[in-house]
């Protein structure tokens, strides 16, 4: 069969990678499936059931055995000159999204094998566009208002997810100067803002959880903070955006956050959730620095349910601007929904689903 495009991605079959290539299939195109060794047979399931669903014939989606860790990305020399000559568009999605990872698998996963991927890019003979999968998080220990135009920064981590990420970015966004880059910042993602579906409770998550645990009366005491605003995006709205740009001319050598342009405080997301469990919000919060010296704790992991490496994130005094996005999306008639407004799907997704 003769493809109009052939799209190589890595990190299928993770929750994002799935979700696009479910986006980007149609009858004409072709894709070329990273897949680690151990993930292979879920793989073949999760094609399957995307071939099932959008009508694209099975034969479309080829799983590719490698490793982005490895030199040519661990795929086979018979394969690879034909997947590079064939390539038209690079997703990579690949990475350890991990805010308690060690050193040496986040250098490893997210810089080296951030490295290997770009060498390929750089191989493939008929590049239309490449399409990287950054974190709004590489603004690191920076505070204020971050710009999609601002990388470089000497503000520090807080951990080596968001060092490597920041490093693995730098070295991308110097290939702008000679191939056609976009790369994607999204915040926070959640679940679909329909249906709820997750694979992953963290984030926001442990604050349902949370409050879940006894509605009524933990809902009196709001541990969130007026000042500090928690970027939420849901997982459909990242995947159309991804979509849509990735297929747009005027998204070559931009960088782009796939965030929300007026996230809500900690302290407004606290009530959001308790309303929708309680139909009532909290009665009074007590000062943040008592909460964020609580949660440093060693007996508020199992109480409240969030790991240590998660507590920073809900006092980060960091916003996202959105102005490329903004500009870019409006001409897709693409938005990001308000929080309100689909946190009731999350929720009725988890009193489903407790434990994944």
């Amino acid at each position: 069969m003769l493809y109009r495009e052939s799209i190589f991605i890595t990190g299928f079959p993770g929750f994002i990678a799935g979700r696009l290539v479910a986006r980007l299939a149609r009858s004409e195109t072709q894709f070329y499936l990273l897949v680690q060794p151990q993930f292979v047979e879920q793989a073949m399931a999760d094609v399957e059931e995307i071939a099932e669903e959008t009508g694209v014939p099975l034969e479309s989606f080829v799983i590719v055995e490698g490793d982005i860790t490895k030199p040519d990305l661990g795929i086979d020399p018979a394969d690879l000159e034909t997947i590079l000559f064939e390539t038209t568009d690079v997703f990579h999605l690949a990475a350890v999204y991990d805010l308690a990872v060690e050193r040496e698998p986040a250098f490893a996963v997210n810089l080296e094998g951030t490295r290997n991927v770009n060498a390929f890019v750089r191989s493939v003979k008929n590049l239309r566009r490449y399409n990287y999968i950054s974190t709004c998080y590489v603004a690191g220990r920076r505070e204020g208002r971050i710009l999609e135009t601002e990388l470089e920064h000497d503000a520090g981590f807080r951990n080596f997810y968001e060092e490597t990420k920041y490093l693995a970015e730098v070295e991308t966004d110097r290939l702008k100067a000679d191939l056609p880059v976009t790369i994607f910042r999204p915040s926070v993602v959640v679940g679909d803002s329909v249906t709820g579906e997750t694979v992953k409770y963290d984030g926001i998550y442990y604050l349902i959880q949370y409050l879940r645990k006894a509605p009524w009366l933990l809902r009196l005491v709001n541990v969130g903070n007026d000042k500090v605003r928690l970027n939420l995006v849901p997982v459909d709205f990242v995947v159309e955006a991804i979509a849509a740009l990735a297929r747009d001319k005027a998204a070559i050598g931009k960088t782009v956050a796939i965030a929300d342009p007026s996230p809500l405080t900690t302290a407004e997301l606290f009530d959001v959730i308790a309303r929708d469990l309680t139909g009532r919000r909290s009665e009074f919060g007590p000062p943040p620095k008592l909460v964020e010296w609580f949660l440093s704790t060693r007996i508020s992991p199992p109480l409240s349910g969030l790991p240590h490496a998660g507590v920073p994130y809900f006092f980060i005094s960091q916003m996202y601007d959105t102005s490329v996005a903004d500009e870019l999306l409006k001409a897709h008639g693409i938005t990001c929904p308000r929080f309100g407004d689909y946190v009731g799907n999350l929720l009725d997704f988890v009193e489903e689903f407790p434990r994944l």
